[in-house]
């Protein structure tokens, strides 16, 4: 079963999203084939059009793609005809002729998974969208005024070019706290992101692991280790990204 991040990187790369019905699957033969990846075989799908999740301009009602179907234990093809599937995809060259977005961008469309899509694409297309980070920025610590009292902040590059930070506030006798700014503002109330949400998403499965040197280096070694200690603690909320498609 895919997970939520699976589900949103596939709605975030296709900018066609359907909810389809195969109408028929025929078999390329090997020699025109090669490329399908060991354990699967490489098949022309047509399929009808159910309901347009997304995609700007319409569809075709009918629509053609490559699919590298993955085998069963005996090295059959599945049983795909009229089956109901999600398709991720971009358009082709010919009118009615798609592509899909990566070999496993077609998927069984169970309702539960539907409405998820849908969701996720929701959330997606939202004009306050969070955005996709592209690499940490610079990070700026400052001790407070008694001990065990501090503040970090941490930016963050987005490919969409708008502002979001990272803030971690320590104060004695307390947990410490972290939030993300969408934003020029941070909210000091705000809190962690719901695991499952883009939000979420954008920042589990778009930040490193560790804190970069470069994002430290006008500090100094003891601020610098306490923004990486501060950097851990977000990660470690967070928790695990959860992809478990190839090549995650």
């Amino acid at each position: 079963m895919l997970s939520y991040a699976d589900l949103a990187d596939l709605s975030d790369a296709a900018p066609i999203v359907a909810l389809t019905r195969i109408r028929s699957i025929i078999a390329i033969p090997a020699e025109e084939g090669q490329s399908a990846p060991q354990g699967h075989k490489r098949v022309y799908v047509e399929a009808e059009v159910i309901n347009l999740i997304r995609g700007e301009g319409g569809i075709s009602p009918v629509v053609r793609y490559l699919y590298d179907a993955p085998l069963d234990a005996r090295g059959k093809l599945p049983k795909l005809k009229k089956t109901h599937v999600i398709l991720f995809a971009r358009r082709a060259d010919r009118p009615g002729d798609i592509q899909l977005v990566a070999r496993d961008a077609q998927i069984p469309a169970a309702p539960a998974t539907v409405e998820q899509v849908k969701a996720i694409l929701s959330d997606l297309m939202a004009e306050r969208a969070p955005p996709r980070i592209v690499q940490l920025g610079d990070a700026f610590h400052v001790a407070g005024t008694v001990a065990d009292e501090s503040e970090t902040q941490i930016f963050l590059r987005t490919a969409s070019g708008e502002p979001v930070s990272l803030s971690i506030l320590r104060r004695p006798g307390q947990e410490p706290k972290w939030a993300v700014a969408l934003g020029e503002i941070v909210d000091e109330a705000a809190r962690p992101p719901e695991p499952g949400t883009l939000l979420w998403y954008r920042l589990a499965c778009g930040l490193p692991p560790t804190l970069p040197a470069y994002s430290s280096r006008a500090l100094s070694p003891t601020d610098a280790e306490a923004a990486r200690a501060d950097y851990a603690l977000v990660i470690q909320s967070l928790g695990n990204c959860g992809r478990t498609r190839f090549g995650s």
